[in-house]
C-alpha cells in the first residue's frame, strides 16, 4: 500500500549531527533505507529551527537545512523531491518522493520575502508556530493564547495565493480559529483527538470538525504523549483510538498520518521507526476495511494536495 506521512524532524537531526548517515544511520527513525524498506510513497521532511538558535540566524539555519534536503535526501537513488499532485503521480514504483515543509515561522521573523524565498525553494506546506509565540501567531503552549498577528494574517494570504497548505498543528485555540476563517488549504499535519488524551497539543471534537468542513487533514500521529495520558506503554491500540473517534466525527475521508519521527525520544510499541509501517498497516487491515486504510495511509493528503 502506498504510504504519505506528513511530518518527520530528520532535517533538525542532520543539523544536530553531521555526521549521520541518512541512508542507514541507527540513530534515526527515518532513513533512506528504511522508507524502501515500507515501500512510503511520500515523506514530508520538516523544517525546524532549534529555540537555542539566535534569532539573527534562524532564517541561515533554515537554508542550511534546505541544503540538507537537496545534498543528503533527495541526492539519494530513487529519491525524487515532489511538489505537487503531478510529481507523485510520476513517482516510478521504486522512487520516493521528498516533500519540504516548515515547522514554525521563527526562521522567517516578520519577512515575507524570507517566506517567499523558502516557498520558491520548494515547501509547500507551513506550519505557523512550534510550542510557542513567534510574530505569526501563539503557539499551543503560550499561556497568553493569542490569535493571528496581522503578519499572520498576511502569511496566510499569502499561503493561498500560492497554494500551500496552512499547517494548524501546534496553534494555539484562538489562532486555529483564525486560520479555520482565513485559509483555503488548513491541514493539521501532526496532531491527535483531545477527548482521547487531553494534551493541549492534541485538537477538540469542534477542531477536528471544522478541519473536516475545511476539507482538511489531520495527520494522526505516533508521539506517545499525543496518544494517552498515563504513564502507561503506548501501543498501535492507542493509534487506533483516535482514529476511531475522528472516524466518528465524519472523518474517515479526513484522516492521514503524520508520525513525526526523529521529533520524539519515546516511541509506539512495534512502531519505533519508519520501516515499521509494514506492522501498522497489518494492524490497520484488523481494523478497518481496506479502502478505508488506502484513504488514511495515502489518499486522504494526496488528494489535498492544492497543486
Amino acid at each position: 500500500m502506498r504510504i504519505f506521512d506528513a511530518h518527520c524532524d530528520v532535517l533538525y537531526q542532520l543539523f544536530c549531527d553531521q555526521h549521520l548517515s541518512f541512508e542507514r544511520s541507527t540513530s534515526l527513525h527515518v532513513t533512506y533505507d528504511g522508507l524502501k524498506q515500507a515501500g512510503v510513497t511520500v515523506q514530508a521532511f520538516a523544517i525546524y529551527i532549534p529555540k537555542q538558535v539566535r534569532p539573527e540566524s534562524r532564517f541561515f539555519v533554515a537554508l542550511e537545512m534546505v541544503d540538507y534536503f537537496y545534498e543528503k535526501i533527495v541526492s539519494q537513488p530513487n529519491m525524487k523531491m515532489v511538489r505537487s499532485k503531478r510529481e507523485i503521480d510520476q513517482l516510478q514504483p521504486n522512487e520516493v518522493g521528498a516533500m519540504l515543509t516548515l515547522e514554525g515561522c521563527e526562521a522567517i521573523g516578520e519577512s515575507l520575502i524570507q517566506l517567499r524565498t523558502l516557498l520558491r525553494l520548494g515547501v509547500r506546506s507551513v506550519g505557523l508556530t512550534w510550542n510557542d509565540a513567534n510574530m505569526v501567531a501563539d503557539g499551543a503552549l503560550e499561556q497568553r493564547g493569542g490569535g493571528l498577528t496581522k503578519f499572520g494574517k498576511d502569511v496566510v494570504h499569502l499561503l493561498n495565493e500560492q497554494q500551500c497548505w496552512t499547517d494548524v498543528s501546534h496553534l494555539s485555540e484562538r489562532a486555529f480559529w483564525d486560520v479555520i476563517e482565513l485559509a483555503h488549504y488548513p491541514i493539521a499535519s501532526h496532531s491527535n483527538a483531545y477527548t482521547v488524551c487531553p494534551h493541549p497539543r492534541n485538537l477538540r471534537d469542534d477542531q477536528i470538525q471544522a478541519l473536516i468542513k475545511k476539507n482538511g487533514v489531520i495527520g494522526v500521529t505516533f508521539v506517545p504523549q499525543f496518544l494517552r495520558h498515563d504513564v502507561q506503554k503506548t501501543t498501535v491500540t492507542d493509534v487506533l483510538r483516535h482514529i476511531d473517534h475522528i472516524c466518528s466525527l465524519g472523518g474517515e475521508n479526513h484522516i492521514g498520518f503524520g508520525s513525526d519521527f526523529d521529533g520524539i525520544f519515546e516511541t509506539v510499541e512495534q512502531l519505533g521507526n519508519v520501516a515499521h509501517y509494514t506492522h501498522f498497516i497489518d494492524e490497520l487491515l484488523k481494523h478497518f476495511k481496506e479502502e478505508q486504510v488506502k484513504k488514511f495511509l495515502f489518499c486522504n493528503f494526496y488528494e489535498r494536495i492544492p497543486q
